[in-house]
């Protein structure tokens, strides 16, 4: 043997954390086994039927009562009667002190792979307004739209790139805090995750902006409607008390948010090798990049311009129609479909038009690009399927409540947070959580003779805290969607996670101590 040649270095094993199906799937593999060891109980659900109340009990049984207040307040559901006859209320209400153990619902092995099936069929709604999205997306880049417009907006933007990221930020904030935007903030990606390649910023900017910015507007709600009204509804109060304990919070939190925004993409404009994504960086920039070296087609043409301005009006027409108009995700699929079915025409015509097929392809395309995204969406929903069902979650919503009993202000309301904070991994739904948990922890707050207002308070808190990390929330739709590593997102946001839990229990203590 040649004495020269040196022996190829072993490779070193290295822990790599596993993608979003992997993670996905080890905690629907984790719930089934949860079913086993928890014991199964319920409450008694309540919810409005015609024009009667309606009860469900534990063992099955089903009680009509009428829908008068006096009813509500012998079952002691502490919520205005007209929460449920105005359509306030759509959701099963636990009633306290209702709790019962059942018989034992493990789930089988069998539940693994049907949940998630069953999952991805409950969320078809949303995996439909993505496949539109990410068609029309495709028709867009086909036109050479993006491109043009890219080149145009860099020029203008020269030496102060930052100002979009601190727009885009305010905006998202007040979309999280107003209404609530989480799922819908999917559809900004593709308009601007091209923008901040452009002007050298990297995946984690991407997210930061549209992501965690909206998040901390709704984990500091002032009036959103599916988070802090309906969560006072439940909590029998009016979602005015407390809104200046929130809009002071939310406030510092922006501040926060927009400045730590700013370290981080100073840095990575400064020296690109800092960012936590850099590894990822060149593949990430291949899938959402449009820049091309064929300058032949880069021409800012008046249909470009036209087809980018209706590219980018059915963002504020989709944020006017959930805010005003009640849109769910079908009518918002709708309403980019209409946009792309225009914009197809407008690409597939003309002098350098692309043609029937050719456009029919980019849509397609565009699509099949973003099918990973909405599996994740029902495969995060399966995992709430086989909680629900083998009925363990109201088991832990009990002991989470014996949790808080016959102590300090204080210490109930910071304990109350970490409560919600744990349950918000359960029951990753806003909305949900509220009617869920609000009719059973409110109360409590009687009991240690502090304001309900603050539960709710520690509700908002507790819960998003847990959602910017939770794989069954929007995280790991959102990863997916940017082939970002958990990881590399941990990594970025623990100090967010750690901020909401450290100020918000400090406001949380202030309501207590000065209310």
């Amino acid at each position: 043997m040649d004495a020269s040649v040196e022996p190829k270095p072993k490779k070193k094993f290295k822990l790599r954390m596993p993608g979003a199906f992997v993670i996905l799937f080890i905690l629907t593999i984790v719930a089934v086994f949860a079913t086993w060891v928890i014991p199964a109980g319920s409450y008694s659900k309540l919810s409005y039927s015609g024009s009667q109340l309606q009860i469900s009990r534990p063992s099955g049984k089903t009680v009509k009562v009428p829908a008068t207040q006096e009813q509500l307040d012998k079952l002691g559901v502490k919520i205005n009667i007209k929460e449920f006859t105005s359509g306030g209320i759509t959701q099963e209400v636990s009633i306290p002190n209702t709790y019962h153990r059942l018989k034992q619902r493990p789930a089988g092995l069998g539940a693994i792979t049907s949940s998630m099936v069953r999952g991805t069929i409950e969320a078809v709604d949303i995996m439909v307004f993505i496949f539109v999205l990410g068609g029309l997306i495709g028709v867009v880049k086909a036109s050479g739209a993006f491109e043009s417009g890219l080149m145009a907006l860099t020029k203008k933007t020269k030496g102060h790139e930052f100002m979009l990221i601190f727009m885009v930020s305010i905006l998202m904030v007040l979309g999280g805090t107003l209404c609530g935007i989480e799922e819908e903030a999917v559809a900004f990606y593709p308009i601007l995750v091209p923008i901040f390649i452009a002007m050298g910023y990297d995946s984690i900017v991407c997210v930061g902006a549209i992501f965690l910015s909206s998040s901390v507007g709704t984990a500091f709600s002032t009036i959103n409607p599916f988070s802090v009204v309906i969560a006072s509804n439940a909590a029998g109060i009016n979602f005015t008390e407390g809104i200046s304990w929130r809009i002071g919070g939310l406030v510092v939190a922006a501040i926060f948010v927009i400045f730590y925004l700013h370290w981080y993409s100073k840095k990575v404009k400064d020296t690109p090798s800092f960012s936590y994504t850099y590894e990822d960086k060149s593949s990430f920039d291949k899938m959402w990049s449009v820049a091309s070296d064929d300058t032949s087609n880069q021409e800012f043409t008046l249909r470009k311009k036209i087809i980018l301005i209706l590219f980018v009006i059915t963002f504020p027409i989709m944020v006017w129609g959930v805010m005003s108009q009640g849109w769910w995700f079908p009518t918002m699929a709708s309403s980019f479909l209409l946009f792309a079915i225009i914009i197809m025409f407008m690409t597939a015509t003309g002098k350098y038009g692309i043609g029937e097929k050719g456009v029919v392809d980019a849509f397609t395309n565009g699509a099949a690009s973003l099918v990973g995204v909405s599996l994740i969406i029902g495969l995060a929903r399966g995992i709430n399927l086989v909680m629900n069902e083998g009925m363990i979650s109201d088991t832990i919503l009990q002991y989470s409540s014996s949790l808080v009993a016959h102590v300090s202000g204080s210490v109930f309301i910071i304990v109350m947070m970490l409560i919600f904070f744990v349950l918000g991994f359960i029951v990753p739904s806003s909305s949900g959580l509220a009617v869920l948990a609000m009719p059973i922890f409110a109360p409590l707050a009687d009991t240690v003779d502090i304001p309900r207002f603050a539960v709710v308070t520690a509700y908002q808190f507790g819960q998003y805290a847990m959602l910017f990390l939770a794989p069954t929330g929007l995280v790991m739709a959102t990863l997916q969607m940017l082939d970002m590593k958990y990881s590399h997102w941990f990594k970025f946001v623990w100090p967010v996670v750690a901020f909401v839990l450290v100020f918000g229990g400090a406001i949380l203590v202030m309501e207590v101590l000065l209310s």
